[in-house]
Parts: structure tokens; sequence; C-alpha cells
């Protein structure tokens, strides 16, 4: 009997985004929560001689949605530019020895104090260099 290949989500081996300098920065401590997609976007092309959906697949995305807790000395370094500079940036997951690093353009810095006192912010990020997104 094989061992089980599940695993849980707590333990990311990496989770980085460059600056704008660049320089790959780690930054899984400042983050608590994220989510990714790399969807693939399809053509209807039923003919009317089809009685279902008929579809081709076209192009291949990438996009990341991360949340993390306000950090002077890790997180915000790494964030504080995006609405001052306009760099790709390496965008890099790691998890049970996959990888998945794509080249992003991260379109908001959006900080939140809240009333209970926290500080947090949100970044989204999109696809920017029409590179497939790969597990290695």
């Amino acid at each position: 009997m094989s061992p089980i290949a599940k695993i849980s989500g707590k333990n990311w081996t990496t989770l980085s985004v460059d600056s704008a300098a660049p320089s790959l920065t780690d930054i899984k401590n400042d983050v608590v929560s994220f989510d990714f997609a790399t969807p693939r976007g399809t053509q209807d092309v039923t003919g009317v001689d089809k009685s279902a959906m008929e579809r081709l697949l076209l192009l291949s995305d990438f996009s990341i949605n991360l949340s993390g807790v306000f950090n002077v000395s890790v997180s915000h370094p790494v964030l504080k530019t995006i609405s001052s500079t306009d760099v790709v940036r390496t965008v890099s997951l790691g998890i049970a020895s996959q990888t998945l690093s794509n080249e992003c353009l991260l379109t908001d810095y959006a900080l939140t104090r809240a009333s209970g006192g926290e500080f947090t912010w949100t970044v989204p990020g999109v696809l920017a260099d029409g590179t497939l997104p790969t597990w290695s």
C-alpha cells in the first residue's frame, strides 16, 4: 500500500514576491490567506447541428489575491511601490516540492485599519507576460 499523497495547506514552503528593485522576498509569514487560479478561456463553437454545447480551449491565465498583516520590515517594503512603479513582479508559490512561479502585475495595495485596531492589506495580481502558468 502506498503512502497517502494528500496534504493540507498548512506548510507552504514558498510565498515570495518581487519588490520593485527587483528582489524576491519571502513574505509568507505576513500573509494570512491567499487564493490563486489558473483558468482557461473557452470559445463556444456549437453549430446548429448539435444538441449539446461544443467548446474549444483558449488561452491560459493566472490570478492571485493575497491578504496579510502590515509588517513595516518585510511585506511593506515589497508592496509599497505597487502604486508608483510599472514593474512586472515574480510571484512564487511552493508547497510539497511543487512550485508555481509567474510574472505578475500587482494592481493594488489596499490597506485597512479595522475598528478593533487590526492593520491589514490585500494585493490582487494577474499574469503579465504571456508565459503559461506551469507547476514544476
